[in-house]
Order: C-alpha cells, then structure tokens, then sequence
C-alpha cells in the first residue's frame, strides 16, 4: 500500500514546498500525541515509509497523503498550504507554491483559501506522470477536470476516458478516480471542485 517515490531533484521549483510537509506532518502527529507507528498503522503505511516522508525523504501519492492526514485531522490542501487564512482575497500566482505528489507531477493552487465555494488547482504532469498508482476519493463534491494541454488518461471507478485539449469530464469526488499523462508528453490539466474538498 505504500508508495515511495525518489525525492524531487534540487533544482525543482516544488522541492520547498514538498519537503515543507515533512515538519507540518510532524507538528501535527505529536500535537495529537500520537506515535510514529501508530500514526503509520492507521494510515495503512509502513512505520519506516511514515519517518521518511516526515523528514522529505520521499514523495507519495494523493490517496498516501490523503491517508496521512485524515489520520491526523488534517485535509490534503491544509496539509499543503502554509499561507491558509479566512480573510484572503487574492491569490497571485507567482507566490503559489507548487507541491509534488503522485508520481511526476506537481499541482498548483490557484484560487484563495478563504474561497468556501470552490478550489482550483493547475495539474502539471511529465511524460507518464500520474497522480499515482491508486485511484483516490474526498468528499462528495462535484469535480471537473479540463485538460489545458497533451493528453489525459481518466479513469473514474470501472470507466476510462482518453482526453485532449479543451476536454473535459465531471464526477463525483467520491468516486475513486486517477489521472495519467497518455501521450508521452508533458500535460497540464485544470481541476475544479466545488465546495472544497481535496
């Protein structure tokens, strides 16, 4: 059930941002007490995969994080966003900070935080990037994937879809869905949710 991943190379813009996740998991676990293999056992992960990402050793997928901090009260979006606060506004996204998840891929946020209707996020992929091995599901909300560019691969419970650019797909985000880059190439995607839910 794990998924370790290599580590995000030094000169990748989302490194920061990835390994900041480590200290923030941290925090959190011994906020609530909770031991390392304790934590682990309960998010269905090995106690030595658990201390790797909590120090930025390894990357893991959405469904992996998504375990993490559930155990730990946390959203995948809080876990992420070091900047949340109710009263922003304004997103500018040249200060956005990439995250890495899955396997060669990184998503951006693009909508404040302080939105209580609706989360964007800009999905970058790199030839054969995914949001990992499993499909993954949060909340029931309604969710669209646009594909801005390359080709998409989205499989949405027992059905798979081949997308291209402008093409789009809805859903539940309580079906288990997952996102492949098809074509060999870069793809960049756009995710809609509303209300928030990742």
């Amino acid at each position: 059930m794990t998924e370790p991943t290599a580590p995000p190379p030094a000169s990748d813009p989302g490194r920061d941002a990835q390994e900041g996740v480590g200290p923030r998991l941290r925090r959190r676990r011994k906020a609530k007490r909770f031991t390392l293999a304790q934590t682990a056992r309960q998010a269905g992960l090995s106690e030595g995969f658990l201390s790797q990402l909590e120090r930025g050793r390894v990357s893991g997928s959405v469904a992996t994080l998504q375990r993490v901090a559930a155990v730990l009260g946390l959203t995948v979006g809080e876990l992420f966003d070091e900047s949340w606060s109710d009263d922003t506004a304004l997103h500018r996204y040249a200060e956005a900070s990439p995250f890495r998840f899955g396997t060669a891929a990184r998503k951006i946020r693009l909508t404040p935080k302080g939105n209580n209707h609706l989360e964007v996020f800009l999905g970058e992929f790199e030839p054969g990037g995914s949001t990992g091995d499993e499909p993954y599901a949060h909340g029931d909300s309604d969710e669209l994937l646009l594909v801005i560019s390359g080709r998409i691969e989205v499989t949405l419970g027992e059905e798979t879809h081949l997308l291209g650019p402008l093409d789009s797909v809805s859903y539940s985000s309580a079906t288990p869905h997952r996102a492949r880059e098809a074509d060999g190439g870069t793809a960049q995607v756009l995710w809609s949710i509303s209300p928030p839910s990742y």
